[in-house]
């Protein structure tokens, strides 16, 4: 399992460096992130699964630009999914192994949890916050627009002001889902998905000349969703809890 939980936290790393940190300064981020990996591997007796994470996570930003303009499409996001579910099929979680997951249990903070499960959580969290951005991009740039409404929106947008609220908001609605749906407050999600619906209506619903908006609303929110909750069974399955 530990190959699985460092390589996501690798992939959602190197994709937050590639956001935040300038173009030239890029590498100075993966550096220091393939040390932090290294250390943190070696603390918890995973130094060929930080190995393994790096070098996933050094293939990540190549086949999956930020755009979403990759022409791998999904095999990249496939290939991380068939990766993590074969460490977490082939490897038994461990309570505990090395020094931080000695500091982990003695802490007490989470009784019962082993150190990867943690790292697994600490890894998926991660990898909601940006990477998932990429690959709902992904999705939208596989739908093309026609030429007609591909000007209309331009002409929208360049009338519209300049609203950056998408790149918190979907991060922090996938964080959501994922919690609700491991907690087991279906309702309380259903409840939360409904009301999303319910305040990008009126948007929607003045969108009836070429359905893009309609259908870029659905497309991006499906795929975030789906993320969301296969993130959440992948912890579920890691932690052999049975969902209820």
């Amino acid at each position: 399992m530990i190959v699985a939980s460092l390589s996501l936290i690798a992939v959602g790393a190197a994709d937050l460096v590639r956001q935040f940190f300038p173009a030239q300064r890029r590498w100075i981020g993966y550096a220091m992130l393939a040390l932090l990996t290294i250390v943190l591997g070696a603390g918890v007796e995973g130094g060929v699964a930080a190995f393994v994470a790096i070098s996933v996570a050094a293939l990540w930003p190549l086949t999956m630009p930020a755009d979403g303009t990759g022409r791998g499409g999904f095999w990249p996001v496939a290939a991380l999914a068939v990766l993590c579910s074969i460490a977490i099929a082939a490897f038994a979680p461990r309570i505990g192994a090395g020094y931080f997951a000695d500091l982990f249990i003695s802490s007490g903070a989470f009784e019962g949890v082993g150190v990867d499960l943690a790292l697994l959580v600490v890894g998926v969290v991660v990898f909601l916050l940006e990477s998932s951005n990429v690959i709902v991009r992904t999705a939208l740039r596989s739908e093309d627009a026609p030429p007609r409404e591909a000007a209309q929106s331009v002409a929208t947008a360049a009338a519209a002001p300049t609203l950056k609220g998408g790149r918190l908001i979907g991060p922090l609605e996938r964080i959501l889902v994922f919690a609700l749906t491991l907690a087991g407050a279906y309702t309380l999600l259903a409840a939360v998905l409904a009301a999303k619906g319910i305040v990008r209506f009126p948007e929607i619903s003045r969108d009836t000349d070429t359905g893009g908006r309609a259908e870029y609303f659905l497309v991006g929110s499906l795929v975030s969703w789906v993320i969301a909750l296969a993130c959440a069974a992948l912890v579920w399955w890691a932690s052999g809890i049975t969902p209820v």
